[in-house]
C-alpha cells in the first residue's frame, strides 16, 4: 500500500501563479496513494474557484463518499479575514483546513484538537519568481484528522496534521497529538507538514521516521518538513520518494509499505 502527505498550498502553481481545479486533481491522481494526507486544503475558496478540493482529491483517486473526510480549522481566509472554525460554518463561508483521503475501507473517523500558538509570527512566503518575502502572520487553529482502515493485514490508524509555523508551538502541538493517541491499539502511521526538519519529529515523538527526503521548498529543496512517521508493526518500507508536482511550494512524499 502506499501513503503519502502533501501540503499542497491551495493548489497553487507557482509557475503561473493560478489555481486550476483539473490541474489540482491530476497531481493527486498521479501519486497514486491508497491513502493520501492533504494539508493547506480549501472549500469554497474564491482563490481556488470556490471548489471543494477535499472532494476533488478524493475523485481523483477513486476513493469511495466514505473514503474521505475534510476537517476545517478556519472560516475565511488565512492570511486575510478569518475565525477559528468552531460551531457551524455558515453558507457559502470560506473554510481551509485539512483532508485525509483512503481508497481502503474506512471503520472510523475522528478530529483531534492541538490548539493554537498565541502570538504572531514571521513567515517566510513565496512570492513573485519563487523570491520568498517575510510575512507576520497569526496562527490559525490546528487539529489532526484521523482513520482506521482496514488493511490486508488488519487494521491501520492513519492520521494527517498541518502543525503551526511558529517554533516551540509546533513542538508542543506534537508531543499533545502522540498523548492523544496512547488509547489507540494497534499501528499508527502519521502523515503530515510538522514544520519541524529533519531527525526532530523523531526525537520529540519516539516513532519510527519512514521517509527521508528533502521536501521544502519544492523549486529547490533544502529541508525536509513533511513527515511520515510510524509507531508500531506498520509493515516494511518498501520505496520512498519525494515527488514535484504542477503545483504548491511542497513536494508530495510518498512511502510504499508491504504489509
Amino acid at each position: 500500500m502506499r501513503v503519502g502527505s502533501f501540503n499542497v498550498m491551495h493548489g497553487l502553481s507557482l509557475a503561473d501563479g493560478r489555481v486550476e481545479v483539473d490541474r489540482f486533481a491530476a497531481a493527486v491522481a498521479d501519486l497514486d496513494c491508497d491513502v493520501l494526507g492533504l494539508q493547506e486544503v480549501d472549500l469554497a475558496q474564491p482563490r481556488s474557484g470556490g471548489g471543494d478540493l477535499a472532494a476533488a482529491a478524493a475523485t481523483a483517486l477513486g476513493a469511495p463518499d466514505t473514503g474521505w473526510r475534510f476537517a476545517p480549522t478556519v472560516y475565511g481566509t488565512p492570511g486575510h479575514r478569518w475565525r477559528p472554525a468552531e460551531g457551524e460554518r455558515r453558507a457559502d463561508e470560506p473554510a481551509y483546513g485539512i483532508a485525509l483521503v483512503s481508497r481502503l475501507p474506512v471503520h472510523r473517523w475522528w478530529v483531534v484538537p492541538l490548539g493554537r500558538a498565541p502570538v504572531s509570527s514571521p513567515v517566510l512566503a513565496p512570492g513573485a519568481n519563487r523570491r520568498a518575502r517575510l510575512i507576520l502572520l497569526d496562527d490559525e487553529p490546528r487539529v489532526a484528522l484521523a482513520a482506521v482502515v482496514e488493511t490486508t493485514s488488519g487494521p491501520l490508524t492513519v492520521v494527517t496534521t498541518h502543525l503551526s509555523f511558529a517554533p516551540g508551538w509546533n513542538a508542543f502541538q506534537l508531543r499533545r497529538l502522540v498523548r492523544g493517541l496512547r488509547g489507540v491499539a494497534g499501528p499508527v502511521v502519521l502523515l503530515g507538514d510538522l514544520n519541524l526538519p529533519g531527525r526532530l519529529p523523531t526525537a520529540l515523538t519516539g516513532w519510527r521516521r519512514l521517509a527521508t527526503h528533502r521536501t521544502y521548498p519544492a523549486h529547490a529543496p533544502r529541508v525536509q518538513l513533511d513527515h511520515v512517521l510510524a509507531r508500531g508493526p506498520v509493515g516494511t518500507v518498501a520505496t520512498t520518494e519525494a515527488r514535484r508536482t504542477q503545483i504548491s511550494d511542497h513536494l508530495a512524499l510518498l512511502t510504499d509499505l508491504r504489509r
